[in-house]
Formats: structure tokens, sequence, C-alpha cells
């Protein structure tokens, strides 16, 4: 009986998993709904007190997104103001929703690839992840190494889906 070979590895794909570069760190959304006057009014005196006045060291060492849940139109200054009030204790602050946040995270985890390794290389992006990957991680990553690598594909090995191959000059 021969020897099992490892076609895969012989292949000289590397593979990029996404999921690696999750955070871990806690996230949490705060809602300004919450400081609204009958849910419409943001009341500036009140807001101020509101955010002088809240435990924001809650949130040490944890990942904030600032957003609004209901229709109000609410100041820019509003999530400014909540975010000089987070900015000593949370790691990240982003305005949006949860999703826009692990986008963030994603997208600044990506712009700090060395992206050396993957010079001239045969490049898989893994596809199924068990942490929520956002689509628009796989895309900032594949607009990151389109300009070095030699191919990019999605998937597996096994089934992979081509995505680019670098033309040959002439």
């Amino acid at each position: 009986m021969g020897n099992i070979v490892n076609k895969v590895e012989e292949s000289g794909f590397i593979t990029i998993n996404l999921e690696e570069y999750y955070s871990p760190e806690k996230r949490h959304f705060i809602d300004l709904k919450e400081q609204l006057h009958e849910g419409l009014i943001l009341r500036e005196r009140d807001f101020r007190s509101y955010v002088k006045t809240f435990p924001w060291e809650q949130y040490k060492n944890t990942h904030v997104a600032i957003d609004i849940s209901s229709d109000a139109i609410v100041p820019a200054w509003a999530f400014m103001l909540v975010a000089t009030a987070l900015s000593p204790f949370a790691k990240t602050i982003v305005k949006g929703s949860l999703d826009d946040l692990n986008s963030h995270l994603f997208s600044k985890a990506i712009d700090a690839i060395d992206t050396t390794p993957y010079h001239n290389k045969f490049v898989i992006v893994k596809g199924c992840a068990k942490v929520p990957v956002p689509e628009s991680a796989y895309v900032h990553l594949c607009t990151t190494l389109q300009p070095v690598v030699k191919t990019l594909s999605y998937g597996e090995a096994c089934s992979k889906v081509p995505l680019y191959k670098k033309k040959l000059k002439i």
C-alpha cells in the first residue's frame, strides 16, 4: 500500500480564514432612542445630564456601536458627545449597528494584514466560518489581496471558486 499524499498541501495554495481575524471581545449597542423625550425629541439639557451621570466605565475594553433604533432625527453632536464619554473606556466606538461595528473591526484587521507573504501566490479565501464574518470583510480582503496575488479563489481547495487570475505580461 502506498503513502497517502495530501495533494492540497502540495498544490501551493495558501488559505486565508477570515474567522481568525474575529475580535472576541464583548460588543455592545447603545440605543439613543431611550434618551428621547416622548420618543421623538432630544432635549439637550436632559441628554447632557444623562451623558454626564451614566456609568460609562461598564464598557471598559469592549467594542461599542451607538445608534438610534427609531425614526427620530438626532443631531450628530449627540453621537459625538456619547463617543467622548465612552472613549476613555471602550476599545472601539462606531456610529451604527452591531453589524456595522463587526464590519469595522474586520476592516481594521484586514488593513493590518502584511500582504508580503501572498505576493504572486495562489490564495484561497475560506468560506464557511463559525463566527459572524460579514460579506463586507470578504470584499475588503479581495480588494486588498488582488493587487499582489497570482490567483484568488473562494471556498475550499477541493471546490474553490476562481475569482481573479493575474494576467501574464508579454
